[in-house]
């Protein structure tokens, strides 16, 4: 199953407020949300922060941590076409 993690900081590099932090996306092949919110802060080196918050339909919420970054995650399922041009989260492994 593929999900788009949407991820927006919430701070910057020096742990300083961000207002109006830009929506970042990434596309993540995994089992399960669980699994894909799992992969995507591992693959991060981050760390979720409280509890993770599910919704129906295959989606969550949580806020995650990295070093000084704290930034929250938006977990959705996509379809398994990818358009044109779209990202994949393989892309980024291989420095496309």
């Amino acid at each position: 199953m593929r999900f788009r993690i949407e991820q927006i900081f919430l701070t910057d590099e020096f742990g300083k407020v961000i207002n109006g932090g830009v929506p970042q996306f990434h596309l993540i092949e995994s089992g399960s949300v669980d699994d894909a919110l799992r992969l995507f802060v591992s693959r991060d080196e981050a760390e979720i922060v409280g509890d993770v918050l599910k919704l129906p339909g295959f989606q969550a919420i949580a806020t995650a941590r990295r070093s000084n970054h704290v930034y929250t995650l938006q977990v959705s399922p996509v379809s398994d076409r990818f358009k044109h041009g779209e990202f994949r989260e393989t892309d980024r492994e291989n420095g496309r």
